[in-house]
This record gives structure tokens, C-alpha cells and sequence, in this order.
């Protein structure tokens, strides 16, 4: 390991002229995106490879990284999908029995920066004051005009389709816990348990996993297919995924959505919720910061149960624009009463803006898969 004076200097500078200064650990060069943090104490390897992060440069509020190294079980994703990764400082010599390789190694591998020495704490408190805002990562020069000129051309997030970025080529199977290519993206016939085809729009592996332990048999589509390809798989039920960016930019995945309402049960999880949301004439907004961590606490109006869940979104569907869609409000957040939940009774369709799958995170909301099964059941 490198001595930290020896490591490449690395400057992030924010759309208001802001500069953190720190050294690079990984990777070089520069990369642009919208700055955010996450505030979970583990879980770097999940947030790296989480598809929801695609676009933005993540900073993790918990200040020793890498301790325990990345293994081969824990990957959300096949690859790194965040552009950058900051942490205030990071431990080279990793120790888990599960470990294979460092964060610097994985991170190289992928061609993503880390950044460690960043004031992490300031920044965090730079982001809530002000909100989430575009940023550059730069080893290659420490120009701050430059490099300030160049987030101000970066267009952001807000409008743009970032789902096309990172659904999937063709369809796949997800079975026995593994993202199965090698086989027909068709039902097996001598299987059990519930069809479950579910739309890709940066799907979690950790969410087929749940899927999977559930009994249901899983199917995953291109964002881009059609309500008619998917029916033609003969689901008994449909699963909406989280994703990446702006909801009400992903066009043509609200309106497949709005085709197949009340065709089949329905179940949607973050960018799902938002879609599910928008395809029934709802409306959604941009959160000041966003959630992004493991400790939301969330009311479930139901049954007055409060969960503690782990999130990762950046918009939010306004409940007051459901107040005509026949849609139950379901759960809310206890940090800012922001919609949680909801479902439609008449379209057998729930969803929520958490991650019940989370791992790392709590298990809470991990009876939403369970309810799922149930819908079908009865459907």
C-alpha cells in the first residue's frame, strides 16, 4: 500500500464552485455526475453495484471504508454502476472470511475513481443545506475553472432516460440464485411455483434472490418490451423494478405499465413505485437530497407497524395526485411524511418506494414478497 502523500491528488468541485480536496485510492481521470451520499455504516459493495446509482457520484457518510474487502456473493449488479465513490478515509487492508479482493482492486478492475480524504461530514452538510447537485471527480488536473465549467454543461439528471443505461440486452432466467444465460429465457415445465416476469429497469439481484426464496419462478424483460411481450410470457404475476434517475423521464416503461394495470397482479419496489405511480395518472418530484441508507423509519398505515427500511431514491410520487386514481395510501415516511406505499384493490397492484430486499440493511419489510405470493393466490 501506497502512503497517502504519495497517492494522486483528486479534486471534487460542485456546481456552486465548491471544492473538496482529497487523493485518489483508485482509478484516474475524471468522471461527472450528481453528488449524493448514503449514510449506511456496511453495504459499500451493494451501493456500488446497486443499478440505482447509475449517474451519480456517492459519497458514504461513515468514515473508515473497505474494512471488509468485496466477495463474490454480495454484488447487486454485474459491474460498478456508480461513476465515482468518495469515503473520508480508506482501510487498504481488508479482513473478512468472505473477502477475495480489496475495494482499490475492485474499483480498478471496473475503471471507477475512489476518493478517500474528502471532509466527508462537510460535504454531507453542504448536500442537505443546499440539495443534491452536479459534480465533477478529477485526477488529471486541478484546473477548478475548467473542471467548474464542465459541470455546468453537464445536463444532470432531471429529464433524462438513465433506465435505458442499465436494463438488460435480452431476456434471462434468474434461477437457483444465479442470472442464467445459458438457458432459454422460457418457463421450465417441470417447475413449481408462481411465473413472475419482471420488467428491468436496473434490477437489484438481491430482489430476484427474494423473488426466488419465495417459490415463485422469475423471468426477467428488457425495459423496453411491450405490455404485449410481456403478457406473452403467460405471467401470473408482473414485478416493476427499481432504477436509476428521473421516473417520468422512462416514457415507454409508464406507459407498457398503464397498459398492463389489472391484467395481472402487480408488485413495484423505488423506480417501480414511481412508474406504477405516474402510469396511474399520478405525478412525481425531486426530493431536496434524497433517501439513501439503511435506517428510514416507515408507518405502515394498515396495521400501525413501523419498519425500519433501507432506501436509495431521489424522487418521490405526491400523494395528493392520486387523490381521484383509486389508490390507497399504504405507508409513509416518519422523517418527512413523504409516500411510502400504496396499492390499487381494484387492479391487484401494491408497491413501495424501499427496499424490502435490502442486504445489507433490516429486514422489516421482507413479508412484502409474501404479499405478493398471497395476490397471486387469490388472482
Amino acid at each position: 500500500m501506497s502512503s497517502p502523500w504519495e497517492r494522486t491528488p483528486a479534486l471534487v468541485v460542485l456546481e456552486d464552485g465548491t471544492v473538496f480536496k482529497g487523493y485518489s485510492f483508485a482509478g484516474h481521470g475524471r468522471a461527472l455526475g450528481e453528488v449524493v451520499f448514503n449514510t449506511g455504516m456496511t453495504g459499500y459493495q451493494e451501493v456500488l453495484t446497486d443499478p440505482s446509482y447509475k449517474g451519480q457520484i456517492v459519497a458514504m457518510t461513515y468514515p473508515l471504508t473497505g474494512t471488509y474487502g468485496i466477495n463474490d456473493e454480495d454484488m447487486e449488479s454485474a459491474s460498478v454502476q456508480v461513476e465515482a465513490f468518495l469515503v473520508r478515509e480508506y482501510q487498504e487492508f481488508c479482513s473478512n472470511w468472505r473477502s477475495r479482493r480489496s475495494l482499490s482492486e475492485f474499483l480498478n478492475a471496473h475503471g471507477v475513481m475512489g476518493v478517500e480524504g474528502i471532509d466527508t461530514r462537510a460535504l454531507t452538510r453542504h448536500i442537505r443545506r443546499l440539495g443534491a447537485m452536479r459534480g465533477v471527480v478529477a485526477t488529471d488536473t486541478e484546473d477548478v475553472r475548467t473542471l467548474l465549467d464542465e459541470v455546468l454543461a453537464f445536463p444532470g439528471l432531471n429529464g433524462v432516460d438513465m433506465v435505458e443505461r442499465v436494463t438488460c440486452e435480452r431476456p434471462y432466467r434468474w434461477k437457483d440464485g444465479v442470472k442464467r444465460t445459458d438457458i432459454p429465457a422460457t418457463w421450465d415445465a417441470g417447475d413449481s411455483g408462481f411465473r413472475v416476469t419482471a420488467i428491468d429497469c436496473g434490477i437489484k439481484y438481491n430482489i430476484l434472490r427474494n423473488l426466488e426464496r419465495a417459490g415463485c419462478q422469475v423471468l426477467v424483460l428488457p425495459a423496453g418490451s411491450t405490455a404485449e411481450e410481456v403478457l406473452a410470457t403467460q405471467p401470473d404475476g408482473i414485478f416493476l423494478s427499481n432504477g436509476p434517475g428521473d421516473p417520468a423521464a422512462v416514457h415507454h416503461v409508464i406507459h407498457t405499465v398503464r397498459e398492463l394495470l389489472g391484467r395481472r397482479p402487480m408488485f413495484g419496489i423505488c423506480l417501480g413505485h414511481q412508474i406504477m405511480g405516474l402510469a396511474l395518472g399520478g405525478r412525481t418530484f425531486k426530493l431536496k437530497f434524497g433517501h439513501r441508507g439503511v435506517n428510514q423509519p416507515v408507518k405502515d398505515m394498515t396495521t400501525g407497524k413501523v419498519e425500519i427500511t433501507s432506501q436509495n431514491h431521489g424522487y418521490c410520487v405526491d400523494p395528493q395526485s392520486l387523490s381521484n386514481a383509486g389508490v390507497r395510501l399504504t405507508h409513509v415516511n416518519l422523517n418527512d411524511n413523504t409516500l411510502e406505499g400504496m396499492e390499487h384493490p381494484d387492479l391487484q397492484a401494491f408497491s413501495v418506494q424501499y427496499h424490502p430486499e435490502a442486504s445489507p440493511g433490516p429486514h422489516d419489510a421482507a413479508y412484502l414478497f409474501e404479499r405478493f405470493v398471497r395476490l397471486m393466490e387469490r388472482a
